[in-house]
């Protein structure tokens, strides 16, 4: 039986992993909440690989709020850069399997067809930056890993996101005003969990970098409107377009990834 740490657990993807676990019967499954095992603190991973003989460790740890990361891009840097260099090393001395979810904001949004894993990076946000040095120091440092970039990731069931935010505020009757100005593939966190279990740690897919989202492109606003229609909200909700749509960090204009 194969044995699963999975860190940042309490988050949307990791909420959506525990409860993908129950169909996977031959994975055994460790769960740690962010606030239970800290990556920024070395000692904590030495402690808690020394402890279980883990085979794959599944990264959801991450600091992912895009505007306060532009303010306090030392925070996101201290997550998402050395918390996942502490990951990545730990995962190499205890030859763990590491597998983490990275963005497609590690890309500065001027291609106009789809990003594939060949395309340049090149973030235009700290949030961004912060999440490609992660992916570097991954690759630097252990050959045993799996890199997998998402887009626009959201739980219909857990969290803070795009998809809940849209469809609360629409049956509280607010006006909801949204941008077109940023094209991108939503990604159901269910679709990303299943992916991972199925095709990474029962898979037999060589180490390397992947690009996974539900592969439909779409704007915000397009994706407002779906969320609408699919909660019979459409003609009961206002959904406006915002022009004048208002961001502290830059966002990529397009960060459609190619699976």
């Amino acid at each position: 039986m194969r044995r699963i740490l999975v860190t940042g657990s309490n988050g949307q993807l990791g909420r959506s992993l525990q409860q993908k676990a129950h169909d996977f019967t031959e994975l055994c499954f460790d769960f740690k909440p962010s606030q239970e095992l800290d990556i920024t603190k070395p000692e904590e991973l030495v402690e808690a690989f020394q402890k279980e003989n883990y085979d794959f460790c599944i990264n959801c740890a991450a600091f992912t709020n895009v505007e306060q990361a532009e303010k306090h891009p030392e925070e996101a840097f201290k997550v998402n850069a050395e918390g996942v260099k502490n990951l990545a090393e730990a995962c190499k001395k205890h030859r763990i399997t590491l597998i983490h979810v990275s963005t497609d904001y590690v890309f500065d949004g001027k291609k106009k067809g789809a990003y594939t894993i060949d395309d340049r990076t090149n973030p235009i946000n700290e949030y961004g930056k912060s999440k490609l040095a992660g992916e570097q120091f991954i690759q630097q440092i252990i050959p045993n890993h799996f890199i997998i970039r998402t887009s626009w990731l959201y739980s219909k069931k857990y969290g803070h996101n795009f998809y809940r935010t849209i469809l609360r505020k629409a049956l509280a009757g607010d006006d909801l005003y949204i941008t077109d100005a940023q094209k991108g593939c939503p990604t159901d966190t269910d679709s990303l969990a299943k992916f991972i279990l199925k095709e990474i740690v029962l898979g037999k897919k060589p180490f390397g970098l992947y690009h996974f989202t539900d592969g439909k492109p779409m704007t915000w606003y397009e994706f407002a409107q779906h969320i609408l229609n699919e909660n019979g909200l459409a003609d009961k909700a206002k959904l406006v377009l915002d022009t004048n749509y208002r961001t502290f960090a830059k966002r990529p204009k397009n960060s459609v990834l190619a699976n």
